[in-house]
């Protein structure tokens, strides 16, 4: 008997009906927000043994923070509430900087959702307050770590003080071009605001109510410190047209200074032409560090435009700080003032610096009536092979600025230039320590 006698024919399947109007709601997975979880978080596991932020608490747990931390006052069984580690601070603030970050809000928020953050932190909660506050309280501080860091990289051999390179970029500052002022207008805004102060103090003292005198003394406290704004703005003011004098006096020309200016935002800003071309406030943040080498030896914040003048300003400070004064210092050519360098070359040190050239067309490496020894000691060492040689690498002082750059120093976070000081320490340390451990492990 044939198989397919026995089975047959299979039957024909037909495809199933879709119904009309499907019955029921679907049954979807829906996120539920609302619910509450626990989860179980390894905290040391959040980043690698190799990321970088491993590098900066390293560097910070071999730290002295006494200093810091004798200033608090919640200590043994007095009562007040525990406050935040110094040391955390101040590790915070160091990545921060190397990452880009320069803004105490944007690092409070990181700390709470960015693992490398949330790692050094511990389980530790910061306020954008207190990060702002650290950032611009510690500058002794960062001084004090910047000069033992480069002592221990001397006297490890890594770097040579013998040699120096000074360089200056100017940085935008956080004031607004229209926040600068004639005198006439400053007049007026300072009288304005002592008024205001004025009938705000009546009016916190003729009221009692506690909740609308807190509101009245924030206001009459605002006022005040606007009036006290201008009243700076207007000290600015008269050194400004002091030092434009002197300079008409030199210059001799005759002709009528331009009236000044000075911002009632940020009085020690000054109006500068940038790397572009364009003029807008800034700082001038001048560096040196030793030739050939992205170390930091010092900082210096200045409000002049020029950088004329400003090498022996950075070599007197350079005498207190490790190495003291070099026996060579590189600059740029908008640095050769002749005062300086017959200075430094009474001081024993040698100027490197390529002479500006002459409107005249004459050679600026032959010797000039009233040059004196240091200026002929420079020109000739200047117009020699050696000395060229000897110049080449001022050029990697540079890479320091623009390395401050890519980490977002393009306009300064804070005003007024103590605190712009501050904010520039905190880069020049962080350049130190990365570099350090670059020069280490070579």
């Amino acid at each position: 008997m044939a198989t397919d006698d026995l089975f047959g024919e299979p039957p024909e399947q037909g495809k199933p009906r879709a119904e009309a109007t499907p019955s029921g709601a679907p049954r979807l997975r829906e996120p539920q927000r609302a619910q509450i979880e626990l989860r179980a978080v390894d905290i040391e596991s959040l980043i690698g043994e190799d990321h970088p932020v491993r590098l900066i608490w390293s560097y910070v747990e071999g730290l002295d923070l006494s200093e810091l931390e004798n200033r608090i006052k919640a200590r043994g069984d007095r009562p007040g509430h525990p406050a935040t580690s110094p040391r955390l601070l101040l590790a915070l603030w160091l990545y921060a900087t190397s990452e880009g970050v320069g803004s105490a809000r944007a690092l409070a928020r990181l700390s709470e959702n960015h693992d490398a953050y949330r790692w050094l932190c511990g389980g530790v909660s910061v306020n954008y307050h207190t990060l702002a506050d650290f950032r611009v309280g510690c500058a002794d501080l960062l001084d004090r770590l910047l000069a033992e860091h480069l002592a221990a990289l001397s006297k490890a051999g890594l770097v040579n003080l013998e040699t120096l390179a000074q360089d200056g970029v100017r940085v935008r500052a956080n004031a607004g071009a229209a926040s600068f002022r004639r005198e006439a207008t400053l007049d007026r805004h300072l009288a304005t605001a002592e008024a205001v102060v004025d009938d705000l103090k009546r009016e916190v003292d003729a009221h009692s109510d506690a909740s609308n005198q807190r509101i009245r003394a924030a206001r009459e406290r605002a006022a005040r410190e606007r009036s006290e704004r201008v009243q700076k703005a207007q000290t600015a003011l008269a050194e400004i047209k002091r030092q434009r004098q002197e300079r008409e006096e030199k210059r001799g020309n005759g002709k009528k200074p331009k009236e000044p200016r000075a911002s009632t935002t940020d009085p020690d800003a000054r109006v500068m032409k940038m790397a572009d071309g364009g003029f807008r406030p800034g700082y001038n943040v001048q560096v040196t560090s030793p030739a050939g080498e992205q170390i930091v030896v010092g900082v210096e914040i200045s409000n002049n435009g020029s950088d004329r003048g400003l090498m022996r300003p950075m070599l007197e400070r350079q005498r207190k700080r490790p190495g003291g004064l070099p026996k060579r210092h590189l600059a740029d050519g908008g640095f050769g003032s002749a005062e300086d360098i017959e200075w430094a070359h009474a001081e024993g040190i040698e100027v490197y610096c390529p002479p500006t050239q002459s409107k005249h067309g004459t050679d600026p490496y032959l010797p000039r009536r009233g040059d004196g020894p240091g200026v002929l000691a420079w020109r000739a060492r200047m117009a020699s092979e050696s000395g060229k040689a000897t110049y080449k690498p001022r050029s990697v002082c540079e890479c320091i600025h623009a390395r401050w750059r890519n980490w977002d120093l393009r306009q300064l976070p804070v005003r007024g230039i103590e605190k712009v000081r501050a904010v520039v320490l905190w880069y020049a340390l962080t350049n130190n320590i990365l570099q350090g451990i670059r020069l280490a492990s070579e």
